[in-house]
């Protein structure tokens, strides 16, 4: 809904326009006290300047808005996060449902994406009537079979790569007691690697863990597995790490682990990355989020094979972590809003993008734009600046339209626009937002053919 106004929020356009030229010196004096930023290029041309491909896990349903205007505009990789696991694709043994798996490999065509596909062997996920079976070992692994054949094959030629197998280890380094390993000992995993290879010999693949970003027992053991695979021949072509971390725990061998795989001959990923906190987030844990973000990224950006960053979901009301982690959360690089933090800068700069200090008027303070109505030709929008850690004594809003659209009318702000580019400063009575708090402005607009969503900065 759009916010209540005051009468002079009211006045024509052109009048308001006029006000803001006579305030010119305040605001000029307000950006005087920080570093004025240009907006990086999207995330995933950053990455391929660097040579990797920038990616994130998603929820077919939710490609559309925001949503899917940041994941179709940021990434060159989408994951889906459920939609290819065994439990999602055959319910019902023999039964096949692929229709949210199609869904985000038509939208990674439609926005010249990869797609990275997950998982075809797991302990987890897996459809009833497969866990409960009582097979031989003969039954599950023509099973096992079947199933990487016929969705590699549906998929063939679609699937940049493949995770094969995932979380084939147990923290200690042994194999994890899992259906596969308990029935067809470690053998599968070789099994699994060449069936995939033989319905699309195109595709890369991946053996994929957790808590294997540094040196340890549990990555050693990966390790020992990946160079013993290689020495037989098996078709591995990648490491996936997934990386889900906690604040401040980045590990300090993360590159020279991944410099060890790629020193096997094989590429490695980022596949899985989030870094959670305990809740509430603050300023101080949002700057060594950034850092920590911004690490392991330039870990990737430093070794030539590796390939991928993924993010484990871009924005925080998509995260796993709060229902399986309670007390944490903030683990992306986006608000719950869809607004980038500190952390997205974090992943800009590893990237050779800018600063991820943002100027000292805005801290931790965020700018959330949403289209509220929209109509023939002409829609309502509003920005929303929140303020966690930090204040304001007076703020800039600017962003950078995608589609042509045009503002006629605002209100709670003083807008211009000069191309596609609008910038709007506060009010007289709402330069304010302290810690906790938040302002909203709202502007009426005109759009043809598309109405994509900016991003919106804070100066």
């Amino acid at each position: 809904m759009r916010t209540s106004t005051t009468p002079s929020a009211r006045t024509p356009f052109a009048t308001r326009l006029a006000a803001l030229a006579a305030g010119a010196a305040t605001t000029l004096a307000l950006l005087a006290a920080g570093t004025a930023h240009a907006a990086d290029p999207p995330l995933r041309d950053l990455g391929a300047a660097k040579g990797k491909v920038i990616g994130t896990a998603v929820t077919g349903s939710k490609l559309t808005g925001t949503y899917g205007d940041i994941a179709g505009s940021q990434f060159s990789s989408l994951t889906p996060g459920n939609a290819m696991k065994w439990g999602s694709v055959e319910p019902t043994q023999g039964s096949f449902d692929w229709t949210e798996a199609d869904q985000i490999v038509a939208f990674a065509q439609a926005h010249n994406q990869q797609v990275r596909g997950h998982t075809l062997v797991w302990h987890n996920q897996n459809p009833n009537w497969l866990t409960n079976g009582n097979w031989t070992s003969a039954q599950l692994s023509t099973l096992l079979q079947n199933h990487i054949s016929t969705e590699v094959g549906r998929y063939k030629g679609k699937i940049a790569a493949w995770d094969v197998v995932n979380e084939a280890f147990d923290e200690d380094g042994t194999y994890r007691p899992t259906l596969w390993y308990n029935s067809l000992g470690s053998g599968y995993i070789a099994n699994a690697f060449t069936w995939a290879h033989a319905a699309d010999p195109n595709a890369k693949l991946y053996i994929n863990d957790y808590n294997v970003e540094g040196v340890n027992a549990k990555s050693n053991a990966l390790y020992n597995l990946v160079k013993s695979l290689k020495q037989q021949g098996v078709p591995i072509d990648g490491v996936g790490l997934q990386a889900h971390l906690v604040l401040g725990q980045v590990p300090s061998t993360l590159q020279q682990n991944i410099q060890r795989f790629a020193d096997l001959g094989v590429d490695v990923a980022i596949t899985e990355l989030d870094i959670r906190m305990a809740l509430p987030a603050d300023s101080a844990k949002l700057t060594q989020q950034a850092a920590d973000f911004k690490s392991v990224v330039a870990a990737c950006a430093a070794v030539t094979r590796c390939v991928n960053v993924t993010v484990w979901g871009f924005a925080d009301s998509d995260s796993w972590v709060p229902g399986t982690f309670p007390g944490y959360g903030a683990a992306t690089p986006y608000d719950d809003n869809y607004s980038p933090k500190p952390a997205y800068h974090g992943i800009a700069e590893a990237l050779g993008g800018g600063s991820t200090t943002p100027p000292p008027t805005n801290g931790a303070c965020t700018a959330t734009y949403s289209v509220t109505s929209q109509w023939n030709t002409g829609f309502t929008g509003q920005v929303k600046i929140s303020c966690a850690g930090a204040s304001l004594s007076g703020w800039r809003a600017s962003w950078t339209f995608g589609a042509g659209q045009q503002i006629t009318q605002a209100w709670n702000a003083d807008c211009t626009q000069s191309g596609a580019t609008v910038t709007c400063a506060n009010a007289p009575y709402n330069g304010t937002v302290p810690d906790g708090g938040s302002v909203t402005f709202g502007f009426n607009g005109s759009w043809n053919g598309s109405n994509p969503v900016p991003l919106v900065t804070l100066g």
